[in-house]
């Protein structure tokens, strides 16, 4: 590891002067100063540099589009295109299903463990490098507008972005307070729309220089508020509801005592948010919700064609993590079942995908930044755990991983949700909790997709149990990820159990 200007490594400077608050302070202007002298982006050689637009819907999961078949009812014509025209990654994953880490995951491509946004509070160190600093640096104009939410409320403009919209926090749905470059600007309207309207303002610009836009959106977080010309669109549909829903002891036989206790709290079907919610309404106005994110798509799309930047352009859609609506008696996400960490990835772009362009390896969205990267002619940073996908939008045939990893650290408001460490493969999944008296899970996906038939106590999957926990205990040891993370009390917890359970 390179040495600093103090003459040891960071990690010894820390060691050595430990790390209280009153050193925090000093410690990530050394790391910023460190970074900032060092980044440097690698560019490829013969590489052109195409316009990339990212963007990024909150809570939405990976089945949740008409062309999926489910719900039955719900109609996504636009996100439709996308996967007709161009492609479909079918096994997309996120390394940590919470907002604020899966976004700092896909700024810096790197696990929840190494950047250190581990929960919804923890801001983003100066350390860290979003890789839109690398675009900036190949002469690329850069914007974002959107949701941010990494550690507090903050809306300040972030390096990285020569165009910065956004608001504090989680935001509201209507009639936001936009921070617009700096400046503090009332906006009447749903926020969907608004965001919508200034990327395509943005990109419609005429400029000498590539541009990268990444457009996050509010939607579709709870509590969901569709827009006014969505509303109770799906009011009289008949909800059909998962199989594992339903508390019957099949559902329930050798299920974590965790899972059956929460589904009598805060993210249980049976105590949603304490009892605030009905379950109907809430998966109704998830889907209602959901139908403003695809026409902002359709506009986008629409400009890019009429303009002529389709053809130079790189589109991809894509969820910050799943969210569960009624599997196992759950919402939410946080956990490693299937609806919580697998989000829908799109991506299109004529001329570089072709048509209906189905990719069934195993991507993450570690794999946002490198794969970014290299569509403006940068090679992967060494630091990222990420790797560009690049290659298989293109139809070409390359080593890929066979497996993914999965990190969830507990979170004291949410007591509910254990720490889980797990792994992915195109076959299995295997759970393992730390610091509760509970049994781990393993699923063979290809024949229990729903995950209904814990395998955890098979005499014929004892050996393979035995394979994936050690190779989860060696991803975290070569990633520096042999640590548990601690958080100071914030007051509100969501500890509230209903009644008699």
């Amino acid at each position: 590891m390179e040495k600093n200007r103090f003459g040891f490594t960071r990690r010894k400077f820390i060691q050595k002067i430990g790390s209280t608050t009153a050193a925090l302070p000093f410690i990530n202007l050394l790391a910023s100063e460190e970074k900032k002298n060092t980044l440097k982006a690698e560019i490829i050689p013969g590489s052109e540099k195409r316009n990339v637009i990212f963007i990024l819907c909150d809570d939405h999961r990976f089945d949740f589009m008409s062309f999926m078949g489910k719900p039955k009812f719900l109609e996504t014509p636009n996100m439709d295109r996308m996967a007709k025209e161009g492609a479909h990654i079918q096994n997309a994953f996120v390394t940590t299903s919470l907002c604020s880490p899966s976004r700092a995951s896909i700024l810096t491509g790197m696990f929840s463990h190494k950047h250190g946004v581990v929960d919804n509070d923890s801001p983003v160190t100066p350390e860290n490098v979003y890789f839109p600093e690398y675009l900036q640096q190949r002469g690329y104009e850069t914007a974002f507008i959107g949701k941010w939410h990494m550690g507090n409320d903050s809306d300040e403009p972030r390096k990285g972005f020569d165009k910065w919209i956004s608001f504090k926090g989680q935001g509201v749905y209507y009639n936001p307070v936009l921070n617009i470059d700096g400046n503090q600007v009332q906006r009447e309207g749903y926020i969907t729309d608004i965001l919508t309207e200034y990327a395509i303002d943005y990109f419609k610009q005429e400029r000498k220089k590539p541009f990268f836009l990444y457009l996050s959106h509010k939607a579709v977080h709870a509590m969901f508020e569709p827009a006014e010309r969505h509303k109770n669109k799906y009011q009289d549909v008949v909800i059909e509801y998962t199989e594992t829903m339903a508390n019957t002891d099949e559902n329930f036989a050798d299920k974590p005592n965790w899972v059956k206790a929460q589904r009598y709290g805060w993210h249980g079907v049976d105590y949603m948010y304490h009892g605030e919610m009905e379950f109907d309404n809430f998966y109704k106005r998830y889907c209602e919700t959901i139908l403003a994110v695809d026409e902002g798509l359709g506009s986008i799309l629409s400009t890019l064609g009429t303009t002529g930047l389709d053809k130079s352009t790189v589109v991809f859609y894509m969820g910050d993590n799943g969210f569960s609506l009624g599997e196992h008696g759950l919402i939410d996400k946080r956990h490693m079942y299937e609806e919580s960490i697998r989000v829908p990835l799109l991506a299109i772009s004529p001329g570089l995908i072709n048509p209906s362009t189905k990719i069934s390896e195993l991507v993450q969205n570690i794999d946002i930044a490198p794969t970014i990267l290299e569509l403006a002619g940068i090679k992967t940073p060494e630091d990222m755990d990420g790797k560009s996908f690049v290659p298989l939008l293109k139809g070409q045939k390359i080593e890929w991983r066979d497996k993914v990893f999965y990190e969830y650290f507990w979170e004291r408001p949410f007591p509910h949700t254990p720490s889980v460490f797990g792994v992915r493969t195109i076959r299995y999944k295997y759970m393992t909790y730390h610091g509760i008296w509970d049994i781990d899970e393993l699923y063979d996906i290809e024949s229990d997709p729903q995950e209904k038939h814990n395998l955890i106590k098979s005499p014929e999957h004892q050996e393979l149990i035995k394979d994936l926990n050690k190779k989860i205990y060696d991803w975290l040891e070569s990633t520096d990820g042999m640590q548990i993370y601690l958080r100071r009390d914030i007051g509100w917890r969501a500890d509230k159990r209903k009644h008699g359970n």
